[in-house]
């Protein structure tokens, strides 16, 4: 590892490949990391408690929340049980949920997107809409799984940024933005604490900050580690989570 670069570390998935249990995570989250925040990526195994705070903060200089094809157990917003057949991963919410408040009030810069934006909310105290693509008034903002990855990852539609936001700002001040839309869940009540910087046309929030954090600490629901390097804000973006994370790694050294 480069004592130049600052590690940003990101907790697994626990998945079943074949007979046996694997952590994984995408390879577009790593790359994203590697090449748009010009950090070194850490995967970091969903263990639950075994994954010490003290340990994260010892080796890690940004945390980042990926998406997943999982859902948050709703049990841990009050939300009804979810649908049989309805994809968790118990491992991850142990893992996530009890950290990110801590790491924020630390100092950590932390970048969440999709599953991450919303285990962010849910870690703050919000709550999440397990289906919006079945609520009156809302968009469907699910991807066609039948449709090649470009496809499924193309924009889908405009967000607005907040007026004097941050994400205003890595959009170069530009107030509306075409983002991909791959998701089921969505933001039900937002969490006390969390500041809107983005919204979808059909009102669901899009974006939030932690208001009043001690570094960078922002979460999207769309996929900007696609192709990074080939969108103009997501290449702000993670330099800017990168920017942060290089920031406290210098503080700590």
């Amino acid at each position: 590892m480069s004592d130049r670069k600052p590690v940003i570390g990101i907790p697994a998935d626990r998945r079943l490949l074949g007979p046996h249990w694997f952590h994984c995570v995408g390879e577009k989250y790593v790359a994203a990391i590697a090449e748009a925040a010009g950090a070194v990526p850490v995967l970091l195994p969903s263990i639950g408690a075994d994954l010490a705070l003290d340990a994260v903060r010892a080796c890690c200089d940004g945390l980042f929340l990926t998406g997943s094809p999982s859902n948050v157990e709703p049990h841990h917003y009050g939300g009804p049980q979810s649908e049989p057949g309805t994809w968790h991963d118990a491992h991850r919410d142990a893992t996530t949920l009890p950290l990110i408040r801590q790491l924020v009030d630390d100092g950590m810069p932390l970048l969440a997107v999709c599953r991450g934006f919303q285990e962010m909310n849910v870690a703050f105290g919000g709550s999440l809409h397990q289906k919006v693509h079945e609520l009156p008034g809302h968009l469907n903002h699910l991807e066609n799984k039948d449709d090649p990855l470009d496809v499924q990852y193309a924009p889908s539609h405009e967000v607005t940024l907040a007026a004097g936001g941050q994400l205003e700002g890595f959009a170069g001040g530009k107030r509306e933005l075409a983002v991909n839309s791959l998701h089921a869940q969505g933001v039900d009540r937002l969490a006390p604490g969390l500041v809107v910087e983005a919204t979808a046309p059909d009102g669901l929030v899009e974006a939030f900050r932690v208001d009043g954090a001690r570094s960078f600490a922002i979460g999207v629901q769309w996929h900007p580690e696609w192709k990074a390097m080939e969108n103009e804000f997501s290449r702000a973006l993670f330099a800017a989570f990168g920017a942060a994370a290089r920031l406290r790694r210098g503080a700590r050294r």
